[in-house]
């Protein structure tokens, strides 16, 4: 959320006073701080979570979207997200674990509304491929591989495709995706699995395994 976008929420009465909440230690003392001040009615206290925590959680929704307005949006809903549900965060865990937590599930609710009006997503462009093949004795891009694979994930349904995009991209485990989503760790497991498949068989359709060095 931008200074303009908090600004914002507070213009719209976002921001109310609360009644004050215990937290149990696990969070560090400047965000414990500044989360029970916030909680208590303090705007100055969330601004600086807000500036805090923006960076890494605008990194985090950029995964979700290349569009830097509709990433912009989808970080504004989450520091408006988090304020109301301030008071039943605890501190079981830091701050920025939860704050992830309302991100990803943001981020999936928007993939979720796009795939309402489904359009397939395109690949690079031939010449980006073929210049990947061309460096392949000196190695492969990862920042060229990067990019098919997102357009790849681009292919999958949301599910599958977040299950993969924080694989990949956010390196997590099958147990941390669970915690984000509220999901059984089984259903990770299986998710990953299936989505995995499927864009095997996509990229098999695309002679891209070979081209770019992959293995499933």
């Amino acid at each position: 959320m931008t200074t303009v976008a908090y600004q914002r929420c507070l213009t719209r009465g976002m921001i109310e006073s609360s009644a004050p909440v215990m937290y149990n230690g696990h969070v560090e003392n400047t965000d414990w701080s500044d989360v029970t001040a916030s909680v208590k009615g303090d705007d100055d206290a969330y601004g600086r979570l807000v500036r805090r925590y923006e960076s890494p959680i605008t990194g985090l929704l950029w995964r979700f979207t290349r569009d830097p307005a509709q990433c912009e949006e989808l970080v504004q809903q989450v520091f408006v997200e988090a304020y109301f549900s301030l008071k039943t965060y605890r501190g079981d865990a830091p701050l920025l674990h939860w704050l992830r937590r309302i991100a990803t599930r943001t981020g999936y609710r928007f993939w979720r509304e796009k795939a309402r009006e489904p359009q397939e997503t395109a690949l690079p462009e031939f010449d980006v491929l073929e210049q990947i093949e061309a460096n392949q004795e000196d190695g492969i891009d990862p920042a060229e591989a990067a990019t098919v694979l997102q357009a790849l994930l681009g292919r999958l349904p949301p599910d599958d495709r977040l299950v993969l995009t924080l694989m990949y991209f956010e390196e997590c485990g099958t147990q941390e995706i669970a915690e984000r989503m509220g999901w059984s760790r089984a259903k990770v497991k299986t998710q990953a699995l299936r989505a995995r498949r499927k864009m095997k068989e996509i990229a098999e359709r695309e002679h891209l395994l070979e081209r770019l060095g992959w293995t499933f």
